[in-house]
């Protein structure tokens, strides 16, 4: 059965439903998944008159929930009024309230197991707040509604050449020393160590770890974190079956493409790891790794000088689409490598006898 995708519009001022339209536009999509868009009709008509005239009449089968979702077509759900204005470039309450209502009702249905996985449109994490919605990103809101005991998010950065995950997700710089913590980053290469291997079937995943000073902190000189924090994480890491390496100086490690040689790429801070990851790909895929369910999103913003243009690139929203579509069954993959493995049973061991193996009679071994 193929499986059934559910699409967040995101901010409806940006270019969300331009690029999840001109996504979901190749037939090889539905003959994949079965997509079900969360959004408005009305608005999504508003978006398709911006676009070009073949995709002008593309049509959707309107559904009032999941189990309704026909293969072969796009499917979309009403999750905000009709009368919901759409106000092209601008960052508006409305449009924070709109993509909200949208998140909400795919995580109910991802929650009931309705859907499979979540594909995010860019959302602006200014207008969206509210008592309902407090978070710095769909990150730390997926954490507070997915997450499981023993379970933490990671935020991780995937394209054909490069993984990174982040330490700190949307903090601050002035609060990042003192959020870096041994135990933080412990954790963190354990998420990722699993991650890659269930998600991206890496039987021994090598992972680079980022160092928070310029130069690694030239032994102390620069700063201490390295000596104090990074490398007795890394080292206890290593103790415990994860093979990391590092810490590495971001800027010549990303300059001299050391990444090459590795995995995965642990960075301390947002920055740090995104502007290495986005200088050399900028059609890559936010994935929200650790948690039990998938989602991904295109590794782009709101796009708001590009809103009813028909010039926003949709590259990077088929890529967190396909990359949904992969993990799942990575992990389908996975589950079933583990669902028998070999059970060996322990035999007494052979004796010794003036420097000759004796085996015990079969008697012996009742």
């Amino acid at each position: 059965m193929k499986p059934i995708i559910a699409i967040t519009a995101g901010d409806i001022n940006g270019i969300g439903y331009e690029i999840v339209l001109k996504c979901l536009c190749s037939s090889h999509i539905t003959e994949m998944c079965t997509p079900i868009i969360y959004g408005n009709q009305k608005v999504l008509k508003t978006h398709l008159m911006t676009l070009d005239v073949e995709l002008r009449n593309l049509s959707c089968n309107i559904i009032s929930q999941a189990s309704e979702a026909k293969e072969g077509r796009i499917n979309l759900i009403n999750c905000y009024p009709d009368d919901t204005p759409v106000q092209l470039g601008a960052s508006t309450q409305e449009a924070g309230l709109a993509a909200y209502k949208s998140l909400e009702r795919a995580c109910q249905d991802l929650k009931q197991g309705k859907v499979n996985a979540l594909v995010t449109a860019p959302i602006n994490k200014a207008n969206i707040q509210s008592e309902q919605f407090h978070y710095s990103g769909h990150t730390e809101y997926l954490q507070a509604q997915f997450a499981k005991e023993g379970e933490e998010s990671l935020m991780m950065m995937v394209s054909e050449c490069m993984r990174v995950a982040l330490v700190c997700n949307h903090t601050p710089i002035s609060q990042i020393p003192q959020t870096i913590t041994k135990e933080r980053i412990l954790r963190k290469l354990t998420t990722l160590k699993k991650t890659l291997q269930a998600d991206f079937l890496i039987r021994r995943p090598r992972i680079a770890v980022l160092a928070l000073n310029p130069h690694a902190g030239d032994n102390g000189l620069i700063g201490k974190e390295e000596t104090d924090i990074i490398k007795p994480a890394i080292e206890e890491a290593n103790q415990q079956g994860i093979d990391a390496f590092g810490p590495y100086s971001a800027d010549g490690f990303f300059g001299a493409g050391q990444y090459i040689h590795y995995d995965a790429i642990l960075a301390m801070y947002h920055d740090q790891g995104l502007v290495g990851f986005k200088s050399l790909d900028m059609s890559g895929v936010n994935f929200t790794a650790g948690l039990s369910i998938v989602r991904t999103s295109p590794d782009h913003g709101t796009g708001y000088d590009l809103a009813g243009k028909n010039t926003a690139n949709p590259t990077s929203m088929n890529h967190a689409l396909f990359t949904a579509i992969d993990i799942l069954r990575n992990r389908a993959t996975t589950e079933e490598i583990n669902r028998d493995p070999l059970v060996i049973t322990e035999q007494p061991r052979p004796e010794r006898n003036n420097g000759r193996f004796f085996i015990p009679p079969k008697e012996e071994f009742k």
